[in-house]
């Protein structure tokens, strides 16, 4: 299926000829029900989106569905799996690792299943990590625990070196569990995989906190973030009731992508000015950010400022500019210079203030999942065995329209979801700070 010059199709290593030793969706006495080639799902379900395709006669681009299909392309008892954490820490993934563990050995029965220790480095010779190997055993409390069991690493490895450690370890299926740095390592493995003519899955699971995988709906560990946020503004509130012109400010994770800033103003309705990476403002000027708040202290007396971490980095632009390990951009830190700007100015307006700054970001990327990330992670990781069993490959496993699919590396890799200026959630988040425009007129 073609959506827009993308291919949605997933490629496969051959033919699905193994009956499957699972049981499938089964009610009772009933047959099995498994997943069908044409079990697909819409990818545009807009009323205008389906009228265009008709109008211009074109098929209707979709996903397939996540889940067991009836036959399988590997051997499970000859089988050798590896999994990899790769990238910064998120709620959630001790419960993918669980997941995809318990799925495989109690699932297909497969025995042979090994954790790569740090990430990309991990398959590097030179590094010398251990290979852990996974069982239920060793697996079976690890969703009450924060991190990632087989620990992490940034920064890019040598894509040949990968693959040789996966042809000398006999390895059949590789989950790949990171962003959007590790999607595209993961495709280039894949092709250097295809190009050694290796019978070798990759099966990607999306991992960003922010929630910005394009054509992902939702992923993994954005709901703990929003839970563990929303604690941290009614923290700040508090504070900022108790003072005279007290203000609350809370940096929240964000680089390119505002949805946890939103979101968890829209979980806890005390905030006052939300700052986006998406949303340009001023800070000075009749409009900007400083006056706004200068009047609302004024009427109320105290205020909440949300800002995500990618957000006025603009302000930065004179600056050096430097990268991680993996090649990103390092942020500036928006939030000790917005608090610095705040104290200046008031300062200057012979106005005392309370601004008390509040920064969770690194206790909330390591904590354990909350119950729908829990739950939400171990349909992730079932289906991505699913699917590495049914030998698809170069895909991930996405959430859409409200089910979980295959998704392409192609259509995701390389492209950002952003809050959308004029969508739903930032109206919504406008009505309820009633912050208005922060933009002086030009």
């Amino acid at each position: 299926m073609i959506f827009g010059q993308i291919d949605t199709t997933i490629p496969v290593l051959g033919d699905a000829k193994i009956p499957t030793p699972i049981q499938g969706w089964k009610n009772g006495d009933e047959e099995p029900n498994f997943i069908q080639a044409d079990d697909r799902v819409l990818v545009d379900v807009t009323p205008s989106g389906l009228e265009k395709m008709c109008r211009e006669n074109e098929p209707f681009p979709s996903f397939e569905m996540a889940g067991p299909r009836s036959h399988i392309y590997f051997d499970p008892s000859k089988l050798r799996c590896a999994l990899v954490t790769c990238g910064g820490m998120c709620p959630g993934l001790n419960d993918i690792i669980r997941s995809i563990v318990l799925e495989l050995y109690y699932g297909y029965g497969v025995r042979h299943i090994y954790g790569i220790k740090y990430g990309l480095q991990g398959f590097i010779p030179r590094y010398g990590h251990d290979v852990i190997d996974l069982a239920p055993d060793n697996v079976s409390d690890i969703q009450d625990m924060g991190g990632s069991i087989l620990g992490s690493s940034r920064g890019p490895q040598p894509i040949d070196e990968i693959v040789d450690t996966l042809e000398r370890m006999n390895i059949s299926i590789l989950f790949t569990i990171g962003g959007d740095g590790t999607l595209k390592a993961a495709s280039r493995v894949a092709d250097a995989i295809l190009e050694r003519g290796l019978k070798i899955s990759v099966v990607g699971i999306p991992k960003t906190i922010d929630n910005d995988i394009h054509m992902v709906s939702r992923s993994f560990g954005f709901d703990t973030a929003v839970d563990v946020a929303t604690q941290a503004i009614r923290g700040a509130h508090n504070e900022a009731e108790g003072y005279p012109n007290g203000i609350g400010l809370i940096k929240l994770m964000g680089r390119h992508s505002g949805f946890i800033a939103a979101t968890a103003t829209l979980a806890k309705q005390d905030v006052n000015f939300v700052l986006i990476p998406e949303i340009a403002i001023d800070l000075e000027g009749p409009n900007g950010l400083l006056t706004k708040l200068e009047e609302r202290l004024k009427q109320r007396s105290h205020a909440v400022i949300v800002v995500a971490e990618g957000a006025l980095q603009e302000c930065f632009q004179e600056e050096e500019t430097t990268r991680d390990a993996s090649g990103n951009v390092k942020l500036h830190d928006v939030g000790h210079f917005l608090k610095n700007r705040i104290k200046d100015y008031f300062q200057g307006k012979n106005t005392e203030i309370n601004l008390k700054y509040i920064d969770p970001s690194y206790m909330i990327r390591s904590l354990q999942a909350n119950a729908n990330d829990s739950v939400f992670c171990g349909f992730l990781g079932r289906d991505a065995v699913h699917a590495g069993m049914a030998g698809k490959t170069r895909m991930l496993i996405g959430h859409w329209n409200n089910h979980f699919v295959h998704v392409p590396m192609a259509v995701s890799s390389g492209h950002r979801k952003q809050v959308n200026p004029k969508g739903k959630l930032w109206s919504t988040v406008l009505e309820a700070t009633g912050q208005g425009s922060l933009k002086n007129p030009a």
